[in-house]
């Protein structure tokens, strides 16, 4: 049995804090649930998602994909896709990538189908990049 802790806002946001206190305890069944699209610290004042989802997955024990809207092209217009799952796979993670879905113009079904279809294109783009030769 693990424990997670999801950045849900307030100080969970602050990817730094979080990773602190999670090092703090030093327990390795205690790990983070890195979501992409919860940096809202309070009012106007927002963490860096790129860099909190860095200094969370050395403790990640799964991942969230949020998304909120989408260009033409499928891509989510508040998260670079293809950057953040190359930060996810650097930090070492293979393992599952859930998926939510929080916008206003698609039903919930139709946003996690499309959030779904984002990580498939971004996955299969990554994996061709590593197989290209040098």
């Amino acid at each position: 049995l693990n424990v997670i802790v999801e950045n849900h806002g307030g100080y969970s946001s602050d990817g730094s804090w979080l990773s602190g206190v999670i090092r703090s305890v030093g327990d390795p069944r205690l790990g983070t649930l890195p979501d992409f699209g919860n940096f809202h610290i309070q009012g106007d004042t927002w963490y860096d998602r790129y860099k909190g989802v860095k200094e969370l997955m050395p403790f990640a024990k799964g991942v969230s994909a949020k998304s909120h809207d989408f260009d033409a092209s499928g891509n989510e217009t508040h998260t670079d896709y293809r950057k953040m799952l190359r930060i996810v796979l650097a930090a070492g993670y293979h393992g599952r990538i859930g998926v939510e879905y929080e916008g206003g113009r698609l039903s919930e079904t139709e946003g996690v189908k499309k959030t779904k279809a984002l990580l498939e294109t971004v996955r299969k783009e990554i994996a061709a990049e590593r197989t290209k030769p040098r």
